[in-house]
């Protein structure tokens, strides 16, 4: 749990309402299914344009 970093996101509550809609239907937190997203984010940047080298500081 170290390397978890707390993300705060200002979003309108109707959209944040109908994404945990989307959240409930699909059996996730929200907070789950955000990192899902993100993952996936990642992953399709990476298979596009190479692996994403970090400084690890």
């Amino acid at each position: 749990m170290d390397n978890e970093k707390h993300f705060g996101l200002r979003i309108d509550d109707k959209l944040l309402k109908k994404f945990r809609h989307v959240c409930e239907y699909d059996g996730r937190s929200a907070n789950s299914k955000i990192l899902v997203m993100i993952r996936q984010c990642v992953a399709e940047y990476e298979k596009e344009f190479g692996e994403i080298k970090l400084d690890n500081k």
